[in-house]
């Protein structure tokens, strides 16, 4: 990668980079992030007559000039405002359009040229632009990584400020506001749920890599075959009409939150939530069976709990960003739309892959004669932990006639 280090007369009016919210933008750092004596900070050039071509400056979106937002960010960030968007740029070596990209990826506004970036930031974009100079990425993939790491972490950092700050900020003795406990609370919580973030993120890591190096080939790396499952809650837009903000708000964090626990329970992997809907994978047909059926039995004994359905397909997945996509994970939720009340629907290679593996019987007819025959001989009879039973055949739009089968245990 080229150093941008052209003169004023060479640089065009940089573009608008990034910041959460109008704020600085936070980079995921460590205490090694918060460097001090690094390059001083330089002046940014006579705007050129030729803006950047790649989008329109929002110069709206400037950073706060709150006091206790101030501090807070500085105690979070571990630094102060030092850099506007192209000093950043300069001081790292990489260009602003490159920069632009990374922020833009990483989900932070434009904020135009405002003085609010930090030492933190321009050790980011060294990273990223390191990564690539070295060969180890591409630049899309760079890219990739920053919005993937940028949109995970937006959705942890706004859950753990609505469910867990909110209720921790009350203020304790009558006269105190929320501000004045919010900043000690903050203080006291960012080492530890650092930590913690960064112990989480090292087991799901270790767990992904040796899911990838077991993979049979190079192939199956990105494209994989895989047991993909959704499961929906019943009835969800009818209750969203009975149920207060709250209480709605509070059904769907008990199903969100029993649904991920099962599913990592038994092996499973949450891809993602959506209110009333999870969709989860598991490498094998016999783990997301498990799966399905113990979800149905856990929420059909929660009164407050619609009742739930369930689809699974068994095939080929593309898997992006944590998110797994193709036709497979479509026929899985097209089964889930026609499935009975707590019920499961599997597709027909689901239910090829449970009797390929002995979990479930080709046929219940002839797991009684063979049931007979062990007994007669003295033998035991096989045991399959599931039941399958031949649904009719039906249209699904998009994936043309599919042949459903019902997904059950079998009785002990």
């Amino acid at each position: 990668m080229t150093v941008d280090d052209a003169s004023s007369d060479d640089v065009a009016e940089p573009s608008a980079t990034a910041g959460p919210s109008g704020a600085a933008p936070r980079a995921p750092e460590g205490p090694s992030g918060r460097g001090s004596g690094g390059p001083e900070a330089v002046d940014p050039p006579e705007p050129s007559a030729y803006p950047t071509p790649h989008h329109v400056v929002d110069h709206t979106a400037e950073p706060t000039d709150d006091p206790l937002a101030i501090r807070l960010e500085q105690l979070i960030l571990g630094a102060d405002r030092r850099y506007t968007p192209f000093q950043a740029a300069r001081t790292a070596g990489v260009s602003m359009e490159l920069a632009s990209r990374f922020w833009r990826a990483m989900g932070f506004a434009d904020i135009g040229q405002a003085k609010a970036l930090t030492e933190a930031d321009v050790l980011a974009l060294r990273r990223l632009a390191g990564l690539v100079e070295a060969g180890l990425l591409s630049e899309p993939m760079a890219v990739q990584v920053a919005r993937s790491t940028g949109q995970t972490t937006a959705r942890l950092a706004e859950w753990q400020i609505d469910s867990f700050l909110e209720g921790l900020t009350e203020p304790p003795e009558p006269g105190m506001t929320r501000t004045e406990v919010t900043y000690p609370l903050v203080e006291l919580l960012l080492p530890e749920l650092e930590e913690f973030l960064i112990y989480v993120w090292r087991r799901q890591l270790a767990a992904a890599t040796g899911r990838v190096v077991q993979a049979a080939d190079d192939e199956e790396m990105v494209d994989r075959r895989l047991a993909v499952g959704f499961a929906d809650l019943v009835g969800f837009t009818r209750l969203t009409r009975r149920l207060e903000e709250e209480e709605l708000g509070e059904l769907v964090e008990a199903f969100e939150t029993t649904c991920a626990d099962l599913v990592a329970a038994h092996g499973g992997r949450l891809i993602k939530t959506l209110g009333d809907e999870v969709l989860y994978a598991a490498d094998d047909a016999g783990t997301a069976a498990e799966i399905a059926l113990r979800l149905i039995e856990t929420l059909s004994h929660d009164e407050t709990m619609p009742a739930l359905r369930v689809g699974i397909a068994f095939g080929t997945v593309t898997t992006r960003m944590g998110d797994v996509f193709g036709t497979t994970v479509n026929l899985a939720s097209r089964l889930t739309s026609i499935a009975p009340k707590d019920a499961v629907l599997v597709d027909s290679a689901f239910a090829e892959e449970l009797t390929r593996t002995g979990e479930a019987p080709v046929s219940e007819t002839g797991a009684a004669e063979e049931a007979a025959r062990a007994e007669k001989e003295g033998e035991r009879a096989p045991t399959y932990r599931f039941a399958l039973q031949p649904m009719w055949q039906r249209p699904v739009r998009g994936l043309g006639v599919v042949e459903p089968w019902l997904l059950g245990r079998r009785p002990t």
